[in-house]
């Protein structure tokens, strides 16, 4: 005997009469992980029972199955003296309908698919994807030469292909990649290697801007061109032009502490490349702020599953599965769903604060929150050092580093104090500081002994 459940979820419905329009919420199980509809509870699982319990379980078999096509399991059981139904169906391998509607459970709703999101599950019912779907009329001497130059140089480092795997021609390697299919391409092969992928999927690029509050854009950059040869030119744009680091020494090794660590950006901006939803015709944008950096993506979890599911370690389920192939004999991304926690991990490393990942609706964006004092550089658009024009020895971009991040952790600490955590005289704290404003890098708000430190962005 089944027993009563917190709460409604992902496999779980429960009703207190049977009604026929209750067939969608089944539709909706069999299209997702499959699951259990029990009639005689209430919403809050207490079983209530039902009065025609037995005709329930002499009818309700024959109704599932003419209307969804399937065979459903039907049983009668008790609880407390009450007697219930659960109707139990499995996930089903082909797209079931309701009245010619298509429904699929999400967590503990119900959602009918229509539009690119049934053509997809669909698709994807019958083992295949968007990006394995075929490009007519487009042919290898058509795509761009260089992006199969850049794809062997990456995939020869990264050691996932051998040298002699890449020595055979354009179409004999677009053939071992599984990106061709009775000598005509897909579209993943279009995207990854053709030098204008927009020519056939319309909004293939990605928008990086910066904007310095709320929708006050400054300036910005787009990246056309296949997805081979953009994916390394968005992250080095990215830091080189949006970015300025803190410049410190370990003893004669310089180290540039910059807003986000580049493996969890990088990872960031491929992950969203793999997984987005190329349908919709919008562009990956990445919105770079003094405060933070989002990429937004659109981009939609696998039919059965939640936020949850994404958070927790799960196995690699690729929205574009060939383009994460050549992705990952790239060396550009792992295949085993750790893209998340590589993120994560990058960041807690870097001493940074763990990122924020969220989905709605056919969007997934990843929130990177960036220390005050490393901010991005909103003059010119190029450099590499808050320390430019402070000083150039080593020991002083060391001594300031150090205090800016004294300030960044603790924005009341004292110049004494830090001068005691750092084991200098505190004149030379002053001396320093005194610089830094000059430089406007810090600005101290109120009084030496109530105010606090705020750490900017070069002007």
């Amino acid at each position: 005997m089944m027993g009563v459940f917190e709460v409604e979820n992902q496999k779980t419905e429960w009703k207190r009469q049977w009604r026929d329009e209750f067939l969608k919420g089944l539709c909706g199980l069999a299209n997702a992980q499959g699951g259990t509809l029990e009639v005689g509870r209430d919403d809050s699982g207490a079983v209530v029972g039902v009065d025609n319990a037995k005709e329930l379980l002499e009818e309700l078999p024959n109704t599932i199955r003419h209307a969804l096509g399937i065979v459903p399991s039907v049983e009668l059981l008790t609880e407390n003296g009450k007697r219930y139904i659960a109707v139990s169906v499995d996930a089903s391998g082909t797209p079931v309908s309701f009245r010619g509607r298509h429904y699929i459970r999400s967590g503990s709703t119900t959602q009918e698919l229509s539009g690119r999101e049934l053509d997809n599950f669909i698709l994807r019912r019958l083992g295949k994807t968007w990006d394995s779907m075929l490009i007519p009329n487009v042919k290898v001497s058509d795509l761009d030469s260089s992006s199969f130059r850049i794809f062997r140089e990456k995939a020869l480092v990264s050691e996932r292909l051998q040298k002699a795997d890449l020595e055979m021609s354009d179409a004999e390697l677009l053939d071992s990649l599984l990106l061709t299919e009775n000598g005509e391409l897909t579209r993943a092969a279009v995207l990854l290697f053709h030098h204008n992928p927009e020519k056939y999927v319309f909004g293939a690029f990605v928008k990086v801007g910066y904007f310095e509050s709320g929708a006050d854009l400054i300036y910005q950059d787009e990246f056309h061109g296949s997805l081979i040869t953009v994916a390394d030119q968005i992250v080095d744009t990215i830091y080189r032009k949006y970015f300025k680091g803190i410049i410190s020494y370990e003893g004669i090794t310089r180290v540039t502490d910059y807003p986000v660590p580049r493996p969890a950006l990088r990872e960031a901006i491929f992950n969203a490349i793999v997984h987005r939803d190329y349908t919709t015709g919008i562009p990956i944008q990445i919105k770079v702020f003094p405060d933070c950096v989002i990429v937004y993506n659109d981009g939609r979890l696998p039919e059965t599953w939640t936020v949850d599911n994404l958070l927790k370690k799960h196995r690699s389920r690729p929205y574009n599965p060939k383009i994460a192939h050549v992705f990952y004999r790239a060396g550009f991304i792992e295949t085993w769903g750790r893209g998340i926690e590589r993120i994560t991990g990058a960041c807690k490393g870097a001493g940074k604060r763990e990122p924020l990942f969220e989905v709605s609706p056919g969007e997934v964006s990843v929130t990177f929150y960036t220390d005050v004092g490393v901010g991005v550089n909103v003059g010119d658009g190029i450099g590499d050092s808050i320390g430019d024009g402070i000083g150039d020895s080593i020991g002083e971009n060391e001594m300031r580093s150090k205090i800016l991040r004294f300030m960044r952790s603790n924005p009341t600490i004292s110049a004494k104090a830090i001068a005691a955590e750092i084991g200098i005289a505190p004149r030379n704290v002053e001396a320093h500081i005194r610089t830094m404003k000059k430089a406007g890098l810090v600005e101290r708000i109120g009084t030496p002994k109530t105010g606090h430190w705020v750490v900017k962005s070069p002007q």
